[in-house]
């Protein structure tokens, strides 16, 4: 059993995985196994895919289809709401850093050759790229220089959308470029956000290398829930900070609230149903949480009397004056992007280990925050 106190032991298993020979192809018949995820499916024949994309944006009433068909085979008959592409795909352009790491862990780095506003992306794998001028910066997300992109010729673009408007994803398509939405966002499990590395894998033919590194942090995670199961208390936990008029915290079914309860604390808001963020007064949540135990979640402060200055009356609840605040941004890249935000879809068992670090220390003794670290 991988020693669950020493995160490097694991990150290098997982490396090793993704250095396996590229060769290895796993065989197409056997359809991809999602266990967590729901906000896709696949469908398999021979070696051609069909790729559903159940769930692309938030209340979606649509689905995507997309089906993936290697170079030397002739395309099956398809609806022409479809998208074909040819497989294992040359060059993509992706549009969140959260993509990122799923190249990487695939051993695909080599294969962006596009991003908007380089400078969020932390991967050094890929900031090497980026130094090297081989990865083009594509200006601001939702606003890419067309122009650009178009001279790129990329067989894939993969992008995300809030809401059924594709907006220049749409005029992407419209130069005849493939688009691929990616929902990985809406997985309320944070395994199931995990597991669209297997989605990811698809247009690569890397579907065994994918299943592989999925096994190892579904290991993980399941391994670190158990252990936050022995514990003898149930810290609680209050999240998030207030934008403009109201308190923004993770509802109560949201992907943070699961971690939170994985990891054997109580968060506070953890009846509400949503799966959102929720919009609260400072007044009620001070009458909620002004006794917690934590603090976890804080936005972009970097320290207690950061928090203090841009609200006073932070300064009255417990875990402030117990200096138990923490923040997700331990880890920056090197022109400042944040790397929870980046790779922690892929790695929920290296969140969930600092959570029970966090929470129960002594389960952990060994283990040092990878992604939080505690405000001074």
């Amino acid at each position: 059993m991988i020693n669950l106190n020493k995160p490097t032991i694991v990150v290098f298993t997982l490396l090793l995985i993704a250095c396996q020979s590229k060769e290895t192809i796993q065989n197409a018949t056997s359809g991809t196994s999602l266990k967590y995820a729901t906000g896709f499916s696949v469908q398999s024949v021979g070696n051609v895919h069909y790729v559903h994309v159940n769930s692309p944006y938030p209340g979606a009433k649509e689905t995507y289809q997309y089906l993936l068909v290697p170079h030397a085979e002739e395309v099956p008959a398809h609806s022409s709401s479809t998208t074909v592409i040819r497989t294992p795909v040359k060059t993509i352009v992706c549009t969140s850093t959260t993509h990122i790491p799923l190249l990487d862990y695939l051993n695909e780095t080599e294969k962006l050759i596009g991003f908007p506003t380089t400078d969020y992306i932390s991967s050094e794998k890929m900031r090497a790229r980026i130094d090297a001028g081989s990865v083009t910066d594509l200006g601001i997300d939702k606003g890419m220089n067309l122009e650009v992109l178009f001279s790129l010729k990329p067989e894939l673009v993969m992008g995300y959308t809030m809401t059924s408007d594709l907006g220049q994803l749409r005029k992407i398509k419209d130069l005849g470029i493939p688009v691929v939405i990616n929902a990985e966002y809406l997985e309320e499990h944070p395994l199931g956000r995990a597991e669209w590395i297997k989605f990811m894998a698809l247009f690569f033919d890397k579907q065994q290398m994918a299943d592989s590194v999925f096994n190892v942090i579904e290991q993980e995670y399941l391994a670190t829930q158990l252990l936050a199961s022995t514990a003898t208390t149930r810290p609680t936990v209050m999240s998030g900070v207030v934008y403009g008029d109201a308190w923004f915290m993770p509802a109560g079914k949201n992907y943070a609230a699961h971690l939170l309860k994985d990891a054997g604390t109580h968060y506070l808001w953890n009846d509400t149903e949503s799966n959102g963020f929720l919009e609260v007064s400072f007044e009620s949540v001070y009458e909620k949480a002004k006794d917690a135990d934590l603090w976890i979640g804080v936005g972009s402060f970097s320290s207690l009397k950061e928090i203090e200055n841009a609200e006073t009356r932070y300064a009255l609840f417990n875990p402030f004056r117990n200096k138990q605040v923490y923040s997700y941004n331990a880890r920056k890249g090197a022109k400042g992007g944040s790397e929870f935000l980046e790779l922690g879809y892929l790695r929920p068992d290296l969140i969930l280990k600092d959570l029970v670090k966090i929470a129960h220390p002594e389960l952990l003794p060994e283990f040092d925050l990878f992604f939080h670290k505690k405000l001074n």
